[in-house]
């Protein structure tokens, strides 16, 4: 007997996703997982966090390291330059971005590369977005326009006028063509995965699930017995230490990192390319790491869901066991800090390069924005860190790279 509706007949002041939610919840007559409360919260047609609105920058909810410094871009465009050049230049690229936000990090990447007319001409150009939002706001962002006027579709055959480069919108990677040489970038896509949370008991791992409590709240439940989600759990344990699995109570493994990784992996054994993951995580197990961020600042995931960003660690081992599990074909290296990453780079020269062509008052934020991409939140640099300079993202970011093996190891991994 599902004991938590008994209020139901009365008033509620829920959002439409809250009751959306305990409707799936008393439909099914238990239980929820906590990676389908994730989804619902973060990518729901109607009210997801991410569907709806431009949540990224210093208006949003959250910042990211595209939003901080143009440099960010422009690194990311000399490793997809590097990364071409070992591939053969080849004259035909895929370049895809998965979950681009603004679509910042593109628009800085083509803007910094407009010059190697070779490079730009061989990318097409390929946005994996749910958010119709947030793909206006990368249209706009790229400054395309399309080719054919008459198109009802934004974007069906857009092209980007920073550098000529063809444009495409897609739902999921497995809509972006095949046959072509890929390059696929992953920053903080991977974190906004769905992911199960195990905690340990009397009678071994247990899934914790998401039920709702006689006051019609929402609470955690551990599962009974074991759940679709415990052969993944199986996996992740078969790829850990066991001394370090010895001393966790709880473990979150994350399905669906694990299949697009293989699914990743797969396109590069075949069609050679490579992809670039950064993100915030651990190279080790994650144990208890989900989060709810609304306007810059922590607060319960259950609190007024689809207000606040879902996100958690990375668990970088399990990528590259994943990636290395489905093909010998490919390589993967990594992960180094983001600090590591952008210094390898050459982003000291970038920056003493556009300080040396600035006034005062454009020195500051680029200042303050290389801290906060190559900061670790301890060491100085010039005057901060102080009450006005932000953590750093530098070590607490991690970089993690998959090729093809024919192209050697990429930059700046050697």
């Amino acid at each position: 007997m599902f004991l938590g509706w008994k209020h139901s007949h009365e008033p509620s002041n829920d959002s439409e996703l809250v009751k959306h939610l305990k409707g799936i919840i008393k439909f099914r007559g238990g239980p929820i997982t906590l990676a389908e409360y994730m989804e619902e919260v973060l990518t729901n047609p109607k009210a997801g966090f991410y569907i709806n609105r431009d949540v990224f920058g210093a208006e949003g909810d959250f910042i990211t390291s595209p939003e901080v410094s143009q440099m960010f871009g422009e690194m990311v465009g000399v490793w997809v330059m590097c990364l071409w050049e070992q591939m053969g230049k080849p004259t035909n690229v895929n370049l895809v971005e998965l979950g681009p936000g603004r679509g910042t990090l593109l628009a800085d990447l083509l803007r910094g590369a407009s010059k190697f007319k070779n490079f730009t001409e061989s990318l097409h150009i390929h946005m994996v977005e749910c958010s119709p939002a947030l793909r206006t706001i990368q249209y706009q962002k790229l400054k395309c326009f399309d080719r054919d006027e008459s198109s009802k579709d934004m974007g069906s055959d857009a092209v980007s006028a920073l550098a000529g480069t063809p444009v495409s919108w897609h739902s999921t990677l497995d809509e972006v063509p095949t046959g072509v040489p890929t390059i696929i970038l992953a920053h903080e896509f991977y974190d906004a995965l769905p992911v199960h949370q195990f905690q340990r008991a009397s009678r071994g791992w247990c899934e914790k699930l998401v039920d709702v409590d006689e006051n019609s709240s929402f609470h955690y439940v551990l599962s009974p017995r074991p759940t679709p989600a415990t052969l993944y759990l199986m996996k992740r344990c078969k790829w850990a230490n066991n001394d370090d699995l010895a001393k966790l109570d709880h473990v979150e493994v994350c399905p669906k990192a694990i299949d697009l990784t293989q699914t990743i992996a797969e396109r590069i054994s075949s069609d050679g390319g490579g992809a670039l993951i950064i993100d915030y995580g651990l190279n080790g197990l994650v144990s208890d790491s989900l989060q709810a961020i609304r306007k810059h600042k922590f607060v319960n995931i259950f609190d007024n869901p689809g207000t606040a960003d879902l996100s958690a660690y990375v668990d970088f081992p399990a990528i590259r066991h994943s990636a290395e599990e489905v093909s010998d074909e490919v390589a993967v290296h990594g992960p180094i800090t983001q600090s590591q990453f952008l210094g390898l780079l050459g982003i000291n020269f970038r920056v003493e390069a556009l300080l040396e062509n600035c006034t005062d008052e454009q020195a500051e934020p680029l200042q303050s924005g290389y801290w906060r991409l190559v900061g670790d939140g301890e060491a100085p640099f010039w005057e901060g860190p102080d009450e006005q300079t932000p953590i750093g993202m530098g070590t607490r970011y991690l970089v993690m790279a998959i090729v093809n093996k024919n192209q050697g190891v990429p930059a700046p991994f050697q």
